[in-house]
């Protein structure tokens, strides 16, 4: 069914790569969710509780599952984490509450936190009935610059405490990285969308298309607000610093990851020849993108594998797919061919890869 023009879909253009990605931690149905719910041991001490930044309380919302309270399970997460439901999706937690659970220990599949953490979300919302409550207006006015995870859980908060929260966005849709940087297999851009509708629900304002300092003067922020927070994130992608990198085929791992979710324009052809440069987690986004798109992809990293500051359960997937791995190499010189286009890249042995800075 086509999405109505209301809707976060509605936001979207039709063609683009990102759909052509499946889930791979696709949703639980509701018969798998309480199955998984009722293996929980819902330990006393609650390693998993301790292994989440946001402390939410992993045995209690499960227990509301297993239990059928869904609204319930969804409150006691948004109460800890408001964007319980992207962190459901993009974080690591293979290295926090997963990894913690004591079914490790046991040798036995440990609980599937993050997607019990998403079907309950999902299910709290799916009801139409408030999952949280604001408290009375209060006085006070916040504007927030930015429209990215910062932004909209600081919002959020600010609205449940009764505070009028208006946020001013520089681009056409909120979400920030969820809606424009998370890989499109883990969480594409219109549940980033559903996120950013969640907030407003709670009383938030999103402006989009203002760009503070340009056509919206600070000064006015100043005068109109009684506080300014500011949620502008991270900036753009490293650059090489090599000659070559200027001109066609070349592109940042967060642009190529936005124009995926976005551009419906884009097209990489089968057997296209790529390497990917560098050894985090947004390159072993880019690369396994890629690899999925039948791309021919090499991760190049300028040190050992041992000192990747990815996460090795990501790069285990990324070999799997078919991305290859070249350690120890550190990139010279882009080589580009008569016509423009990329030819290679030269790259140098670094040696001791403790040694190379």
């Amino acid at each position: 069914m086509p999405p109505n023009s209301s809707s976060p879909a509605a936001a979207l253009p039709a063609g683009r790569l990102e759909e052509q990605f499946a889930e791979q931690k696709p949703p639980l149905s509701p018969g798998e969710a309480l199955a998984e719910a009722n293996r929980c041991l819902f330990c006393h001490d609650a390693p998993c509780i301790a292994a989440c930044p946001t402390a939410i309380d992993v045995p209690r919302f499960i227990k509301k599952i297993a239990t059928g309270n869904l609204a319930g399970s969804a409150r006691t997460i948004l109460e800890a984490n408001l964007l319980g439901y992207s962190c459901a999706r993009v974080c690591p937690v293979e290295v926090l509450c997963v990894g913690a659970c004591v079914y490790n220990a046991l040798e036995q599949p440990p609980i599937a936190i993050g997607r019990l953490q998403r079907f309950a979300v999902e299910q709290g919302m799916a009801t139409g009935r408030p999952v949280l409550t604001a408290k009375p207006r209060q006085p006070g006015r916040v504007a927030l610059v930015g429209g990215g995870p910062a932004s909209l859980a600081c919002a959020g908060t600010l609205a449940l405490e009764g505070v009028e929260a208006v946020i001013y966005e520089r681009g056409r849709l909120g979400g920030g990285l969820n809606t424009r940087g998370v890989a499109p297999y883990k969480m594409p851009a219109v549940d980033g969308l559903e996120e950013v509708a969640f907030i407003e629900s709670l009383g938030v304002r999103l402006e989009t298309g203002h760009d503070v300092g340009e056509d919206l003067p600070v000064e006015r922020l100043l005068q109109e607000f009684d506080a300014v927070f500011l949620g502008v994130g991270l900036g753009g992608d490293n650059r090489l610093r090599v000659p070559g990198e200027e001109g066609p085929g070349v592109v940042g791992a967060t642009a190529l990851i936005e124009r995926l979710k976005h551009d419906p324009t884009l097209r990489i052809p089968l057997a296209t020849r790529v390497a990917v440069v560098g050894g985090g987690n947004t390159a072993l986004d880019a690369a396994r993108e890629l690899a999925k798109l039948g791309a021919l992809v090499t991760l190049v990293y300028r040190r050992g594998r041992e000192q990747m500051k990815g996460y090795e359960h990501e790069l285990r997937h990324a070999l799997t797919e078919g991305v290859r791995l070249l350690t120890d190499a550190a990139p010279l010189e882009i080589l580009r061919r008569r016509d423009g286009q990329v030819g290679a890249l030269r790259v140098a042995a670094t040696g001791n890869p403790a040694a190379t800075d």
